[in-house]
């Protein structure tokens, strides 16, 4: 275990977009356009036209709009840095925390705030049920709480859907979705490395990180292995979204929706994995650990 080189509450204001951009996962934004499966490494190219030249011709139309649609990205990326379009923030702590069987303990000074987990119904590959209070010790370990967000991107997509750009609203918006993921992966590889330093021997590899080929994990609010979106509610209290730019409606969203929650696991045998579909015993028990009634947890897990 070790210790953190930074305890509490760390905020990150006006971040280079320069920075965040090398963090993009392409592959996510060529499926948001519909475009998936054979342009992912379209950033690293360095000859257009022998890059087009290896697709059968009977791609290669195709192959050119996700070229274009790349170029066309890449200037708009330049816009948000040159003219301060849009601001990306990110806010952090580390904690002391601990495991109480299913429940993860975070104590944040007199602050103590308790996370319910789910567990597996039916086991992984490996053969285990796994809940993400397992990445904890029961006596005495820590946690990351982190959010991240881009502002300012849906005011400028809002004026090209008053001029009836759909084009360039639609880039600007998944745009901004993807450089909130990158914020997320920078920032969690800055943690590793310095804040937390539990890897601070890290080389930088984008392309490594980008396949989560590092130690730990950061599983975001809502994803797979945390499916109650009501636990934003429990992470804000200790974060203060608000004061980071992050508003939170009724249903737990984030606006803008160019955000990230989440929580950081530093063990070295920390997986992503997918909760599933849980019976009702468990049901039940994860109601009462919430404090919730059974109908108010199934809809807020989305069953």
């Amino acid at each position: 275990m070790q210790t953190p080189n930074t305890l509490g509450i760390k905020q990150l204001t006006d971040i280079d977009i320069r920075e965040i951009v090398p963090f993009i996962n392409w592959k996510s934004f060529f499926n948001v356009w519909k475009m998936s499966g054979k342009y992912d490494e379209i950033g690293n190219i360095s000859d257009e036209t022998a890059w087009l030249n290896q697709f059968p011709e009977n791609e290669r139309a195709k192959a050119n709009e996700a070229l274009k649609l790349f170029q066309d990205a890449q200037e708009m990326l330049g816009r948000f840095s040159a003219e301060k379009i849009i601001r990306a923030n990110a806010i952090f702590g580390i904690f002391s925390a601990y495991s109480d069987g299913n429940d993860i303990i975070i104590q944040n000074g007199e602050q103590k705030t308790i996370i319910p987990t789910l567990r597996q119904q039916h086991p992984s590959n490996d053969g285990f049920c796994y809940s993400l209070a397992d990445f904890l010790r029961e006596k005495h370990d820590f946690i990351g709480v982190f959010a991240c967000t881009i502002l300012g991107a849906d005011e400028f997509s809002a004026q090209f859907e008053q001029e009836n750009d759909v084009y360039h609203a639609l880039l600007v918006s998944s745009l901004a979705d993807r450089l909130a993921e990158a914020t997320s992966e920078w920032l969690h590889f800055q943690v590793r490395k310095s804040y937390w330093a539990y890897n601070s021997d890290e080389v930088l590899d984008v392309e490594r990180i980008l396949k989560n080929q590092y130690h730990g994990i950061r599983p975001a609010v809502g994803y797979p292995s945390l499916p109650d979106q009501s636990i934003i509610f429990d992470l804000n209290s200790i974060l203060k979204l608000d004061e980071n730019g992050i508003k939170l409606t009724e249903n737990g969203a984030m606006s803008p929706a160019s955000s990230v929650c989440g929580l950081y696991f530093s063990h070295p045998k920390s997986k992503y994995f997918i909760v599933g579909k849980i019976d009702e015993t468990q049901l039940a028990d994860y109601a009462s650990r919430r404090g919730k009634t059974i109908e108010e947890m199934r809809k807020w897990l989305g069953f």
